[in-house]
């Protein structure tokens, strides 16, 4: 199948002419039409598509159909019927009246298209540069960044309901593949049918601790002797070597991997808590094997990882704007996106003058980084380890004066540091100081400096410990708490995300599916938020209940 880069044709007047009857106002749909003009050309797709075979449907409109899709949150399947009945869209895509549509399965093979050849940011990046063409997105302004969880598309399973399910799947597969193979090496039997026969379900499973500790046993016997049968089969000269590459049995060969221990001693044991790999490492789910488990304070999930990043200027002369999105699985802490966000907002010519984030994406090498980009990163730093700026109370770290020439540091009683030792602290480069043998022990205000026998300090590099300290001074003035207000207005972008477009849940199956879902729901979210800025249409408020309203009126 190829594709011709032919430019789209206007609207047809049938067309428009219906469309302006039905919707004398005008809807999202045709404002998207009229106000930002064919977004999508069928050029920008030219690199997923061949150069020979029959002709494509174009993906300049199936594009745009992925984006009304999610800003409405239809299926594949009401997608493609509103694109063939619906005269708002046809108006929006350009169709005639008559056009019959497509089938809905094109949809899926579009987003295989534009994955296969890295182009699933595309349509998120070309409406962002029509905004910026229009005056709509403009550079060096203000962004702020936040995330939330996506659980994955995919049945929880505990450790007892995950292995038997994995060895479900697997047989399910090769009772597909190679039913004669799975029948003539005696892996099928009423035993077998009984434990894989359905799926792996709680109330199914026995319920006592020793017999479930039997039974997760006997279901590792049961892997490692399919396993087995498998890698046999690869050996001999007339056999099936590819059933080993069948995707559910090389998924079977990793989680047990991950989930048991076979030796000639022992047998097969189930692995411990403290032996199973770390989460970012760990399957989850035999069905979609890039979810991860993740952990936010009370909220556990199976899942991914959602980070948006929208403009935030504070005067209203443009629209708050989603300008880049991220996906990563479950485990990955939120600061391992704060540089790549900013340097593909640098590499976009939409570098921010402030990036305003939490907690979460604060660091002093974040900082610096941001810095030389020509980007303020601003959010709360914690306080210094020690114990005295924990407690408020004694000689903490910014009470001594660091000679960053001379590698030395001065101890408010004028006492100087005699060992300076550049080290690392989890793969971080630090600097340990130390004032070993200049007469701590006898020092009169030793209990306000520390209980050990001579003080220590742990630093940073000069360039991050200079930015540490200058932002640990900043965040206690009343300035810098007004100016970081702002970030708190991601979170109705979170809550828009998650009220209109159901983004903690995936659609798919596999980071690369749930990657390119977010890109397109990002991209709806700012066509939602242009139409309400086109019609004048004000920002939610929060909502206040009737009888929380009451309450403050009677407590006023």
């Amino acid at each position: 199948m190829s594709m011709r880069p032919l430019p789209s044709p206007p609207v047809p007047s049938a067309t428009a002419a219906l469309a302006r009857a039905v919707f004398p106002a005008g809807c999202l749909a045709m404002r998207l039409r009229d106000e930002l003009g064919e977004v999508f050309s069928n050029t920008d797709f030219v690199a997923a598509y061949p150069r020979q075979g029959g002709p494509a449907l174009s993906p300049a409109t199936l594009a745009l159909v992925s984006v009304l899709q999610y800003a409405e949150r239809l299926t594949d399947r009401q997608a493609a019927h509103a694109a063939a009945a619906r005269i708002d869209w046809k108006y929006a895509l350009g169709l005639e009246l008559a056009d019959p549509g497509f089938d809905h399965s094109v949809l899926s093979q579009f987003r295989d298209r534009l994955i296969e050849h890295g182009l699933e940011s595309c349509v998120l990046e070309l409406v962002l540069d029509r905004c910026a063409e229009l005056g709509l997105l403009r550079t060096g302004g203000r962004v702020r960044t936040d995330a939330t969880h996506v659980v994955a598309c995919a049945r929880a399973l505990n450790r007892l309901e995950f292995v038997t399910e994995t060895m479900r799947a697997a047989l399910e597969a090769l009772a597909v593949a190679a039913p004669e193979w799975l029948a003539g090496h005696g892996l099928v039997s009423e035993a077998w049918a009984k434990r894989y026969g359905a799926r792996a379900d709680y109330w199914r499973l026995p319920k006592g601790e020793t017999e479930r500790a039997a039974f997760a046993q006997v279901v590792g016997v049961d892997g490692f002797a399919l396993l087995d049968a498998v890698a046999a089969e690869a050996d001999r000269k007339d056999g099936l070597p590819w059933l080993a590459g069948v995707p559910a049995v090389a998924l079977l060969q990793r989680v047990w991997e991950q989930q048991y221990v076979r030796d000639a001693r022992r047998g097969v044991r189930q692995r411990t808590g403290k032996e199973l790999p770390p989460g970012a490492a760990r399957i989850v789910s035999p069905y979609d094997p890039d979810a991860r488990v993740g952990i936010k304070r009370s909220t556990r999930w199976d899942g991914y990882k959602l980070h948006l990043t929208e403009t935030a200027d504070a005067d209203g002369s443009t629209p708050h704007l989603i300008t880049h999105v991220a996906t990563t699985t479950a485990p990955v802490d939120d600061a391992a996106l704060t540089l790549p966000v900013e340097q593909h907002l640098a590499a976009a010519g939409r570098a921010p003058a402030e990036h305003l984030v939490d907690a979460g994406y604060m660091g002093a090498e974040l900082i610096v980084e941001a810095a030389h980009l020509g980007i303020d990163l601003v959010g709360p730093v914690p306080i210094a380890g020690g114990r005295q700026d924990r407690e408020h109370r004694g000689y903490a770290l910014g009470d001594f004066t660091i000679d960053w020439d001379t590698h030395t540091a001065t101890c408010p009683q004028g006492k100087t540091s005699t060992r300076w030792i550049d080290t690392k602290v989890d793969g971080h480069p630090r600097i340990h100081v130390d004032f070993y043998n200049v007469g701590c022990p006898s020092c009169p205000v030793k209990p306000d400096c520390t209980s050990a026998r001579f003080r220590g300090l742990t630093l940073h590099p000069r360039e991050q410990h200079q930015a540490l300290q200058r932002r640990r001074r900043e965040q206690d003035t009343e300035p810098w708490r007004k100016r970081y207000a702002a970030r708190a207005g991601v979170e109705g972008t979170i809550a828009q995300a998650v009220q209109a477009c159901d983004a903690r849940r995936a659609r798919y199956k596999g980071l690369p599916k749930v990657r390119l879902e977010h890109v397109l729901l990002a991209t709806a979210i700012n066509l939602i938020r242009l139409d309400a800025w086109w019609t004048g249409t004000p920002l939610g408020t929060t909502r206040t209940s009737h009888y929380t309203r009451l309450e403050l009126d009677l407590t006023a």
